[in-house]
């Protein structure tokens, strides 16, 4: 695939590291180690709050992010300045209403946000960053950082955990891995496993950025630079399974938009490109801005990896067995990269489990994307789901 640099030059040819932030983090010296067998002897959990903690302190909801999200949930993003990934949803009088609840979102362990990941300096003395030499991690190793954030802030049971997509994975491993902290589960648009194809498309965005002639061998800062060119591609084809044939029918058809003032932006062969081309390079130069390519490939393969009944003989069931959380499973019609077929498998497990489960598939031609978009049938469901589980949990504010 050619395409030309010139657009991502301009944004991102010198950036080597994220611009220096000052997250809200805890450090945790006593470290993790992981399920590779790496110990980290020290590592960073950097995290957002908003609303208030009650004096009980039972009225916690954990929101996980997904592959390229991160903790900023319901402000505006440091580095972008867009609102948050889920303001719509989290916030006074929104679904996840923080007049009701203490929303807590955690930086997954392996990103780059300010929790510990491959852009950090080990911590071996050497003064040298992880970048490809960080150890592989997993969705469980995700959930325990996170447990350790949840007992540092004195929560002893999460009212809810909450998550889309990768942020569905990390909300069944609470469940499974920590079964009496989580009064409620809401694993939206998600999978106890990721599907061939999931693994298919995950793999072309990492040749994509193994191929950029940046890229030295993950070891890029030490040139200035970053394999900003292959990191947007690989944005570009994941961000395609996060839509539907219909949403990019309906946005933008065959429209050509007007030729671009530089030459070089446009395919030789044509005077002109789509708008969806442009619209795919927009969304490849911007995430470049805030994501770091070595966090891409290692929460790529926490994903690919994750599969919840192989640590259950196999079974799903068994990873809930007598289980007292309460779960709303939420899939949507256009979904293909979590298609509702999956969603109904986990919904199966947990009745076979003798779990307490509502499952709802929502019409929408939004593709994945649509939990993070303005959804109303769905916010009006995860709403009355929490405050229908906050009465019956007795919860006071």
């Amino acid at each position: 695939m050619l395409l030309s640099p010139s657009y991502l030059i301009r944004v991102m040819d010198e950036l080597a590291t994220p611009p220096t932030i000052e997250h809200t983090h805890v450090r945790f010296d006593g470290g993790i180690t992981l399920e590779c067998g790496v110990k980290l002897d020290s590592h960073t959990v950097a995290y957002r709050t908003y609303g208030t903690l009650n004096a009980a302190r039972t009225n916690a909801v954990l929101v996980c992010h997904a592959l390229t999200g991160d903790q900023y949930v319901a402000e505006p993003h440091p580095i972008t300045g867009k609102p948050g990934w889920w303001a719509e949803v989290v916030g006074p009088g929104r679904p996840i209403d923080t007049g009701w609840f203490f929303v807590i979102c955690a930086n997954i362990l392996g990103g780059c946000m300010g929790s510990t990941g491959p852009v950090d300096v080990k911590s071996d003395g050497s003064g040298e960053r992880w970048g490809t030499d960080f150890p592989a991690i997993t969705v469980r190793d995700m959930v325990r950082a996170q447990k350790q954030l949840i007992d540092h802030l004195g929560i002893e049971r999460l009212f809810a955990v909450i998550g889309g997509s990768l942020g569905g994975m990390q909300a069944l491993q609470w469940v499974a891995s920590y079964p009496d902290t989580v009064f409620a589960a809401l694993p939206i648009a998600t999978s106890a496993y990721h599907s061939a194809q999931n693994i298919a498309f995950n793999e072309v965005g990492r040749q994509a950025i193994f191929a950029d002639p940046n890229w030295a061998n993950g070891q890029y800062w030490k040139s200035g630079r970053i394999p900003a060119q292959g990191l947007a591609v690989a944005r570009m084809c994941a961000h395609i399974t996060y839509l539907s044939e219909e949403a990019l029918t309906r946005k933008f058809g065959r429209r050509l938009q007007n030729a671009p003032k530089n030459p070089s932006e446009a395919i030789a062969l044509f005077g002109e490109m789509f708008e969806v081309e442009s619209y795919l390079r927009h969304q490849g130069s911007t995430f470049v801005q805030r994501f770091d390519a070595n966090s891409y490939l290692t929460i790529t393969r926490a994903t690919d990896y994750f599969d919840l009944a192989a640590d259950y003989q196999g079974d799903l069931a068994n990873a809930f067995r007598g289980t007292k959380t309460r779960f709303l499973l939420a899939s949507f019609t256009s979904d293909w990269l979590y298609p509702t077929a999956e969603c109904r498998t986990i919904a199966r497990a947990l009745n076979r489990a003798g779990a307490n489960v509502s499952f709802v598939e929502f019409p929408s031609d939004k593709g994945h994307d649509a939990f993070l978009l303005d959804e109303p049938d769905f916010h009006r469901t995860l709403a009355g789901f929490l405050r229908g589980c906050a009465v019956h949990a007795g919860l006071t504010v």
